[in-house]
């Protein structure tokens, strides 16, 4: 088994995936027609987003939406690069908030956490081992 795909339910998927693009530099794959579902090119596995309103369909008794927690959820979306504190800065820019600044951990790697318009928490961090 391997990991094919994780999806964010949002408030807006066109939002979210332009906000990824502007902020990540990530390219968007695919947005349905009906704009309640997208993807980004993240490599071999698929970042999706999807509405609210599916997400009520899939979910009838409910769910906990991340844009309308105070804080952010138990779960984060890792993006790496080599670059954090730029990536740190341009997706403060694009309208993330900051939940911590880049800091290089006892093990050598630089980690920051931001928290996208969406609710969505992005660690952003460089390559394990360096």
């Amino acid at each position: 088994m391997k990991l094919g795909y994780t999806i964010i339910y949002v408030p807006n998927v066109a939002a979210s995936l332009s906000f990824f693009e502007a902020a990540f530099g990530l390219s968007r794959r695919f947005l349905h027609e009906s704009g309640d579902y997208g993807e980004l090119e993240t490599g071999e596995t698929t970042l999706a987003f999807a509405s609210h309103e599916l997400g009520n369909m899939n979910f009838p008794s409910g769910f906990v939406a991340a844009s309308e927690s105070s804080k952010p959820l138990g779960i984060e979306i890792a993006l790496v690069t080599p670059s954090v504190v730029e990536a740190h800065t341009k997706a403060l820019a694009a309208g993330a908030a900051e939940l911590k600044r880049p800091e290089t951990k006892p093990w050598g790697q630089v980690v920051s956490y931001v928290r996208c318009p969406d609710g969505t928490l992005v660690e952003i961090c460089s390559p394990v081992g360096g």
